[in-house]
């Protein structure tokens, strides 16, 4: 098979080798081009059948403005995962974790070389980051919000606040935000206030392993995971087999009670109105309008326009407009009701699927997912990459080429379902397995970044 048509609607149809696109009929000039069953654009000249279709004779349909009715069409999930188990931790607040780690968090980027040689003395996880000081209102808040949700994961058993003493991220404040905390599993260190910051780090490091210890690995129902879901380095097959066996994921551990997290805002847009009628009720359907508006909103204000994307590692593989990258990223949220809209740093507190506020960027979406308590991201990609985030982050290849290229980067290859094979539930069995202990080539390599969103003055 070297062609798919994926929708009966579409008058495209997607190279089995390339992930390219040709046309299945005559588009004349100024007609829709239709994928997934849904417009990825307009012709800007005719089109003859069996032509390639890209860059060259298609462009973007997204304005700026748009309104939206909230028109309902939720799916009743119905799969046999409500008995599924894992093997994972239960923290003293009732919390669960699928891991039981030590982690450094610094309140400030000034301290990162010191957290980096702590945790090169410790095995601890840190996560170093240039932010927590010279910066103002909204913009600060942010910051101090994914702290606050990295300190507050339940895969580190044993958290080391890390200061500097001096910053705008006082420890002060950043207590206050923190709330009530367990003084036996998150410690405080004002490197400033001390007369050897190293020795005094590996004292408290120590302790934390100490009441690690006193964790033991219990059998948890899957409805406790809280998963998260992003692409990256996508091309012309994401949207065809890996986004949508993490859709199948996602229905299956919504049906059992769990929770996925769907994020990358600005590849929404095109594919919004998808999730907004899929929402449970108006409610919801308002807050993800304002998520959508609100971001379009950020871009007018620094003067970009709203499709500046795909990405050209993206076009390369297949993709066109923002509106066909759109279709194929929100394939990843499966069919389940959108439950809630979560800011940053918010927290998942209901079973269901998310959405989640932030930019498509890879390095941001995967620690805002973490921030928001996610215990494991679930990564495709066409192109490869090897970033991790704090958590296990099982990378998905949309393509077997690359899934065999790159081995030391992937932990799943969801290529042959370009040839109509089913893997959702040998996929369900391995996000369990990590959910269990099993290590992602993230962990073994050592890979664990963040990036925080900026969005402000720096002083």
């Amino acid at each position: 098979m070297e062609w798919i048509k994926i929708h009966p609607d579409d008058n495209v149809e997607v190279s089995t080798k390339t992930g390219h696109k040709r046309a299945i009929t005559d588009i004349s000039k100024g007609t829709a081009v239709i994928k997934y069953g849904f417009s990825i654009g307009n012709a800007t000249e005719d089109i003859k059948a069996g032509d390639h279709v890209h860059s060259h004779n298609l462009k973007t349909g997204l304005k700026e403005g748009n309104t939206y009715v909230y028109e309902p069409n939720l799916t009743e999930l119905n799969f046999d995962t409500a008995g599924r188990t894992f093997e994972g931790y239960v923290r003293e607040n009732g919390d669960v974790g699928i891991r039981n780690e030590i982690w450094i968090v610094n309140t400030v980027g000034c301290v990162n070389a010191l957290a980096e040689r702590l945790s090169r003395m410790t095995g601890a996880k840190c996560f170093p980051h240039p932010y927590g000081c010279s910066q103002l209102g909204d913009d600060h808040k942010t910051t101090q919000m994914i702290l606050k949700g990295l300190v507050n994961h339940p895969n580190a058993a044993g958290v080391l606040v890390l200061a500097l003493g001096c910053e705008n991220n006082t420890l002060e404040s950043f207590k206050e935000l923190l709330g009530d905390i367990n003084e036996n599993r998150v410690k405080f260190l004002v490197v400033q206030k001390c007369e050897d910051e190293i020795e005094e780090g590996v004292k408290l490091i120590k302790e934390l392993e100490a009441y690690r210890d006193t964790f033991k690995k219990q059998t948890l129902p899957v409805s406790k995971l809280r998963v998260g879901l992003k692409c990256g380095g996508s091309d012309g097959f994401s949207g065809i087999t890996a986004n949508p066996l993490l859709g199948q994921f996602s229905d299956r551990l919504i049906a059992a009670g769990g929770s996925t997290v769907l994020t990358e805002v600005p590849e929404m847009f095109g594919a919004e109105t998808i999730l907004m009628n899929r929402c449970v009720n108006e409610e919801i359907f308002n807050k993800t309008v304002d998520l959508i508006n609100n971001f379009k909103a950020y871009f007018v204000a620094h003067n970009q326009v709203i499709y500046e994307n795909p990405s050209p590692g993206n076009k390369e593989g297949g993709i066109t407009t923002l509106e066909e990258k759109s279709l194929g990223c929100t394939q990843k949220g499966g069919k389940g009701p959108v439950v809630d809209v979560l800011d940053y740093g918010d927290s998942v507190t209901k079973n269901g699927l998310n959405l989640l506020n932030g930019p498509g960027n890879d390095m941001v979406a995967i620690t805002n997912l973490v921030a928001a308590g996610c215990h494991m991201v679930l990564f495709t990609t066409g192109r490869g990459t090897p970033l991790g985030a704090p958590v296990p982050t099982v990378k998905v290849a949309s393509n077997s080429a690359m899934a065999e290229r790159k081995s030391n980067w992937i932990d799943y290859n969801a290529g042959p379902m370009i040839e109509n094979v089913s893997l959702a539930d040998d996929f369900f069995d391995y996000v369990c397995e990590v959910a269990s202990g099993k290590e992602t080539n993230n962990e073994k390599n050592g890979y664990h970044e963040i990036a925080i969103f900026k969005d402000g003055v720096t002083l």
